[in-house]
């Protein structure tokens, strides 16, 4: 099966490209694809045809999309589009990733798909209207909205905290915004998991659906299990200390709870998720 992955370097789409190795990969990053080019995404479709589409590739800075939205949206919410009308044209399937930042985090509880959606920034909208851009088209497509991604390439929360603890002798870390570190090991996975019960022809129902690590924690937890880790290794580890959201000011409003429930997704697909203590000793142990 040709499988057309946008994004080369990304967390997810290097995670992908092991999980689905065994399929013939059409791997474009953006020196070979400009998402905020529709006519090149048009193109290049049209002349890959694949049988299957993944995009895995996004403008992912949130405090930086504040002050260029216009970069934003082509890549967050045009581009999905087009993949997706590209994608129906061709018949076949668009497997997209979202965010936990389509929501306020207002809730008490963790968000279903269902619940209503007020994103606080211009990263959160412009996601957000990716979603909506991929449902007006109608085709098949999942919309895999997750959060917190980590691994051991690129930026992320658990290489920065990995350096700031052995850098640093203390360490502040916000400590009341709850949500799931989901390693992008663990979204690869899953999305393999869809791809197979697809071509087997037992797909669950095409839509939206959350996929995040099992269980909850803060960013403060979270950077306790890197400590924890850090000093079993033997490894010098920074004293943390919590801190609350207001001490520590970013361009882009954080939603204080991004917990979302990935139910839906284990009934209707038979994914099986991980809780998110495992996942890190997994990512942990994955050679680099």
């Amino acid at each position: 099966m040709r499988v057309l992955i946008t994004g080369r370097h990304g967390q997810v789409s290097r995670e992908l490209q092991l999980s689905l190795a065994q399929h013939e990969l059409l791997v474009l990053g953006h020196d070979q694809l400009d998402l905020a080019d529709s006519a090149e995404i048009r193109r290049q479709v049209r002349e890959l045809r694949p049988d299957l589409l993944i995009n895995a590739a996004a403008h992912t800075a949130v405090d930086q999309a504040e002050s260029e939205a216009e970069l934003a949206f082509a890549i967050n919410a045009t581009a999905p589009g087009v993949l997706a009308e590209e994608a129906a044209s061709l018949n076949v399937p668009l497997i997209h990733y979202s965010t936990d930042y389509v929501f306020d985090g207002s809730k008490p509880a963790p968000y279903h798909e269902s619940d209503t959606t007020a994103p606080l920034g211009v990263y959160g909208q412009s996601k957000l209207a990716g979603e909506e851009a991929i449902r007006a088209i109608g085709g098949q497509h999942l919309i895999l909205r997750t959060s917190w991604v980590y691994s051991l390439h690129g930026k992320n929360f658990l290489l920065t905290m990995q350096r700031l603890l052995q850098e640093r002798e203390e360490l502040r870390v916000v400590a009341d915004q709850i949500g799931a570190p989901t390693w992008a090991g663990s979204i690869a996975q899953a999305t393999a998991q869809l791809v197979q019960h697809w071509q087997d022809g037992r797909p669950g129902n095409w839509g939206t659906y959350h996929l995040t690590g099992l269980g909850e924690t803060s960013w403060f937890g979270f950077a306790e299990a890197i400590a924890a880790q850090l000093r079993a290794q033997g490894k010098p580890s920074a004293r943390l200390l919590p801190i609350a959201s207001s001490e520590y000011p970013t361009p882009a409003k954080r939603p204080l709870n991004s917990r979302l429930d990935c139910s839906r997704l284990q009934q209707e697909w038979d994914i099986r998720l991980v809780d998110w203590h495992d996942a890190l000793l997994t990512c942990l142990s994955s050679p680099r």
